[in-house]
């Protein structure tokens, strides 16, 4: 029965705090993951479309994947709580809603039968959880004006990040400087 009344809990929580993301423009447009009417496809569509505009232009991409290894244990609380007051402007009552609900979590291994000791979690979001997903989409929120403050094109989903640039290919430079 508690889990039940959690998950409610947590998705009232979630649909107030998405509303609150969406109205006020806060969610990264390039992320894909776990948002409403974006997926794998929609992300896929933009980077296709991004790929085949540059090779109209002759130009050639290069790309680089990277997926975060353990992306959502590795939330450090303190830094996401930091960040949901600065960032988003989250104060009083939902900051410390999401303080409480991430305060005094703990953790256990868990191997064939055997179970190591419980021990305190001060990072990671909780697994299973409703608003885990919207918590670490909101701690990593500042990669994209980092990637983009760096000339990088670049699309997400979730903890999976494709960094993108475009240039012209190198022969065809040399033809240029040729002409020119």
């Amino acid at each position: 029965m508690a889990t039940f009344l959690s998950k409610n809990l947590e998705s009232i929580v979630s649909n107030q705090l998405i509303a609150y993301l969406d109205v006020n423009d806060l969610i990264p447009q390039q992320q894909s993951g776990f948002r409403r009417n974006h997926s794998t496809e929609t992300l896929l569509l933009r980077l296709l479309s991004d790929f085949y505009s540059a090779m109209d232009l002759g130009q050639v991409t290069l790309l680089a994947l990277f997926d975060v290894s353990s992306a959502f244990d590795s939330v450090d609380h303190s830094i996401l709580l930091q960040r949901l007051s600065t960032s988003f402007g989250l104060v009083d009552q939902p900051l410390e809603w999401l303080r409480s609900f991430l305060s005094e979590r703990t953790n256990c291994a868990v191997v064939g039968s055997s179970r190591s000791l419980w021990v305190p979690a001060p990072f990671g979001v909780p697994q299973g959880s409703v608003l885990g997903p919207l918590l670490y989409l909101l701690y990593t929120a500042d990669l994209c004006p980092l990637l983009t403050s760096q000339g990088l094109l670049h699309q997400l989903f979730a903890d999976d990040v494709q960094d993108y640039i475009h240039s012209i290919h190198q022969t065809q430079s040399l033809l240029y400087n040729r002409c020119a």
